[in-house]
């Protein structure tokens, strides 16, 4: 059976297929910085927000009758407290760095997969990653190597490629830091005979 990816995210398109799924990539649109402020206002905590948008999304690419499980994902990067979103541009992306750099901030990736509109399974994972504390010219030179593709991150770092360079140290999976939780997706793809056991 195809699977639905209601994400643009080539990363994520990418993890799946990668894996040996057929993914069908149908986008959802939702307006995340509503969710964000309303949320936050309410006092919900990261992994919550990461959990409400990606059941939103997923219900947004879902289509009644197609019985095809529909995956939604989101991820949220908190540190003291505070909540970052992908950068503008490359200005944000250098202030966001020096905010995080020589501290531990937490990658909160939800996943909710659905069938008919309904959800029926979800989970969240973090990992807690520590940048070190590196230079303004070590910053500088990661930005010009790194160019825009870092704006598509909510870290504003790409840990597959030279980003992996800002850590010192890294605790948790690789794939929930890509932004989806790869691994309790497939045992539960698996536990519902979508792929071999």
């Amino acid at each position: 059976m195809t699977l639905v990816l209601a994400s643009a995210s080539p990363a994520r398109a990418a993890m799946l297929r990668n894996a040996g799924l057929d993914v069908e990539i149908r986008p959802a649109r939702v307006d995340e910085d509503e969710i964000k402020l309303s949320l936050k206002a309410e006092g919900a905590p990261p992994e919550r927000v990461a959990e409400t948008l990606a059941e939103l999304k997923m219900r947004r690419a879902s289509v009644i009758g197609d019985r095809s499980f529909v995956i939604g994902c989101d991820q949220m990067l908190a540190c003291d407290g505070a909540w970052f979103d992908k950068p503008a541009d490359i200005a944000a992306a250098r202030t966001q760095l020096r905010s995080l750099r020589g501290k531990t901030h937490h990658l909160h990736s939800a996943i909710t997969v659905g069938r008919d509109g309904g959800v029926v399974w979800h989970h969240v994972e973090t990992a807690r990653m520590t940048m070190r504390d590196f230079s303004d010219d070590f910053l500088e030179a990661y930005l010009a190597q790194a160019g825009d593709s870092i704006l598509a991150s909510v870290g504003a770092y790409r840990l597959e490629d030279i980003g992996v360079q800002l850590f010192s140290r890294i605790q948790g999976d690789y794939f929930t830091i890509l932004g989806l939780p790869l691994l309790p997706l497939l045992d539960f793809l698996r536990a519902n005979n979508e792929v071999r056991a």
